[in-house]
Formats: structure tokens, C-alpha cells, sequence
């Protein structure tokens, strides 16, 4: 109602409406975040994802929202494309802690880490405290078979049903295998040194699209340390009740999951479309979202001015 009768426009509207949410969160969450050393209890506002394709009005987003929020348990949320790596980067080395999100390729997911890191370097080049600076890599897991397994039907093979269900986690596993790399370089062990903390793998869309699927699939099959699991209520509630959590499932597996994707390759299906495909539609989906927003906000600016 406020908002109506300063006349304010929608979009800064909606930025007055989620800092708010968010800061709210932060607070909440406040003392997790305390208990841990700053590791866990924080909160993801995202950067708004019409702005994914342009380097510049992400970074200038980014700083506004962590400047409005103003919470040290605040992530600002960078989709993982080519124009948003740069924005990453810079975001870090302003201090500004980032959760890299909509990750679906390994070799997009080596440039992010490629990307923290220098973003961690010109952070400590200018002087900034590197154990306050953190951030998550947010790889997009039940997408990856929604798209695989669709192609597999087409295919229509008793070898291509056999594929079914696989490729999302044989992705996820070799994420981390990049990540054990990318943690136990030279280049890192210098910004350890100097206090930095690593980013940690997220597992996001955690939820089973297919019912014929175990509904807890892309929680117990990822299982390792440091890593992060983003569970939808129905999923958090399905692993606390049946959920057999059997030891680290990750590490290991490595062999396998090339594998998995080396039989995929051979029956036609080429990762790298599938990859880009999903960047593309996730992208669309998270502007669709924004949009939705937009409208509903948009409606009851309208109402309360009647």
C-alpha cells in the first residue's frame, strides 16, 4: 500500500519487497550462521535473470542488492553463462559473497571455478578479508535427466532404457571430481593460505521428475562431504522418512559415470546439446519466474491505488 502511494514503479517495487524478505531471512538464520563460522544459514536473493546475457547490469544489480540486504549471511544469486563469469568474478572481488547457480556443464563449471579464484585473487590484491567472502556452486541435477531420458525414449532401445535415470547423477559425480581438482591446486592452496574458503558444490532441482524413480535419488546418490544438497520440502520429507543414507556415494564413482556418458555419446546423444539446451531453458524459466512476479506485483500496486 505504501509502495502505491509513493508511486513507486513495479521493478523497484519488487527490489523493496524481496530485499525485505531476504534481509527478514538473513536475521532468521542469523544465528546458524554464527554457530558455524559463517559455513552455513544463509540466504540467496537472485540477480534479475533478464540481465543473465548482460556482464554489466548483472555486476551493477549485484552491488545494489548486497548493499541494500547489508548482511554478511547474504548470497547474490549469478546464473553460470558466458556474460554472467565476468560479473562473478568481479562481484567477488568487491567483496561480495555469490551463489553461481543454473551449472549444468562440466566444462562451464571448471570456468566458474576459474572464476572464483580470480575473483578471490583481486579480492586479496585489494586488501579484503577473504574468510568473510564465500560462495556456492549450484549444479542443476533432475534437469539433466528430464532432458536425457526424453531423448532415450525417442530412441526407444532396450540399451537406451537401460540409460534411463543415470546421466543426471554420472554429471553431478564428475562435477565433484572437477572440484576435488580444481581444491587441490597450486593456485588454490595460495588463497587458502591467505584465509579463503572454498566454494562448495550445491546440489540444486534435487527433486525426481519421473515417478518410476526413487523419489530420494538425487539426495542418497550424492552424498559427500563438503558439499551442499538444496532439497524441495516434498524431498526433505521423503529422506527423513525413507531415505537410506549409506556413506559417501560420490567419490569413487568416477570411472563409471564417464562411462554412463560415453554410452550416451555412442547412441546419439551428445552432451553438449543437451548442456546447451538446459543453460538456454534455464535460463527462459528463470525469466519466466521473474515475469510472474513482476505481473503479480504489478496487480496489487494497481488495486491499492483504486
Amino acid at each position: 500500500h505504501d509502495l502505491a502511494i509513493r508511486g513507486v514503479d513495479v521493478e523497484e517495487a519488487v527490489r523493496a519487497i524481496t530485499t525485505y524478505d531476504i534481509r527478514w531471512g538473513c536475521d532468521v538464520l542469523r544465528p546458524v550462521y554464527d554457530a558455524t563460522g559463517g559455513q552455513d544459514g544463509r540466504v540467496s536473493l537472485e540477480v534479475d535473470p533478464r540481465m543473465a546475457h548482460d556482464t554489466d547490469r548483472t555486476l551493477a544489480e549485484a552491488k545494489a542488492l548486497w548493499w541494500l540486504v547489508d548482511r554478511p549471511n547474504l548470497f547474490i544469486k549469478i546464473p553460470a553463462t558466458r556474460e554472467g563469469l565476468p560479473a562473478i568474478t568481479a562481484a567477488l572481488a568487491q567483496g561480495i559473497s555469490v551463489n553461481v547457480t543454473l551449472i549444468f556443464a562440466l566444462q562451464r563449471y571448471r570456468e566458474v571455478m576459474d572464476a572464483f579464484m580470480s575473483g578471490l585473487e583481486q579480492a586479496k590484491a585489494e586488501g579484503r578479508d577473504l574468510s568473510r567472502i564465500a560462495s556456492v556452486a549450484s549444479f542443476f541435477v533432475s534437469r539433466v535427466d528430464s532432458e536425457v531420458d526424453e531423448r532415450l525414449d525417442e530412441i526407444g532401445t532396450p540399451e537406451a532404457q537401460a540409460l534411463k535415470g543415470k546421466a543426471a547423477i554420472a554429471n553431478a559425480r564428475l562435477a565433484f571430481e572437477a572440484y576435488e581438482e580444481g581444491f587441490s591446486s597450486d593456485r588454490w592452496k595460495a588463497l587458502e593460505a591467505a584465509g579463503a574458503k572454498p566454494q562448495r558444490p550445491l546440489w540444486a532441482s534435487t527433486s525426481t521428475k519421473d515417478p518410476s524413480l526413487p523419489d530420494t535419488l538425487y539426495v542418497t546418490e550424492l552424498v559427500t562431504a563438503g558439499t551442499v544438497n538444496t532439497m524441495p520440502e516434498k524431498t526433505l520429507k521423503a529422506v527423513a522418512d525413507h531415505g537410506e543414507i549409506r556413506g559417501d556415494t560420490v567419490r569413487d564413482t568416477y570411472d563409471e559415470s564417464r562411462q554412463v556418458l560415453a554410452d550416451l555419446e555412442a547412441l546419439g546423444i551428445s552432451y553438449d546439446d543437451v548442456v546447451a539446451v538446459l543453460e538456454r531453458e534455464g535460463v527462459e524459466k528463470f525469466e519466466k519466474s521473474w515475469k510472474e512476479l513482476l505481473d503479480t506485483v504489478s496487480t496489487a500496486l494497481e488495486e491499492a491505488r483504486r
